[in-house]
């Protein structure tokens, strides 16, 4: 795959971990900016691990950091089945949205991996306010993407602080001109200039 690789997205996937992070949060912690930043960390760390997302959702460069695409989907998917509700409520003179768990997920559908990962990103982003972890979400792969557009996964290798050699210099340099070509195609045929 090139440069602009797609990943399938796996909703049924989305909608587990989804479910899951409801399970493992409490109404006080988890609202709309905190649930968005615990799929788009997980995802970008199952990336870097696994080279594959978990979810495979695209996250689309907004204001306030990464948004998953088809998480209202999953929302209504999983109140639609009764194994959440979603509540809004007026807090300190904002609107939050309660996510609440009303059915445990079932069992075995995440592996031990992907639970871990999911409890580690969440007790992570849950213990810091939904301002604080909106500047995190702002590093490397958000700055990738213009407003609006989608944060590619490859860019989550900027989450990695690394030291270039010469020769991983040279070696870039080299990749860079075979695939500049192909990335001005591309550009050209979506009409970028």
């Amino acid at each position: 795959m090139g440069i602009a690789q797609k990943h399938k997205v796996n909703l049924g996937k989305l909608k587990d971990v989804t479910h899951y992070v409801c399970y493992r949060c409490t109404q006080e912690e988890l609202g709309n900016v905190k649930l968005h930043k615990i799929l788009y960390f997980a995802d970008m760390l199952h990336f870097l691990s696994e080279r594959k997302p978990l979810t495979g959702v695209e996250y689309q460069k907004q204001a306030f950091g990464p948004v998953a695409r088809h998480l209202s989907w999953a929302i209504n998917e999983l109140s639609k089945e009764g194994a959440i509700k979603v509540e809004k409520r007026d807090y300190f003179g904002f609107k939050k949205t309660d996510y609440i768990c009303v059915q445990k997920p079932p069992a075995a559908r995440l592996s031990n991996m992907e639970v871990q990962l999911l409890e580690d990103v969440i007790g992570f982003v849950c213990a810091r306010s939904a301002k604080e972890i909106s500047e995190l979400s702002h590093l490397a792969p958000w700055e990738a993407a213009g407003m609006g557009e989608t944060i590619p996964y490859y860019s989550a290798l900027g989450l990695i602080p690394s030291e270039l050699s010469d020769e991983d210099f040279e070696s870039a340099m080299s990749e860079a001109r075979q695939i500049r070509p192909l990335i001005e195609r591309e550009m050209h045929e979506r009409g970028v200039q």
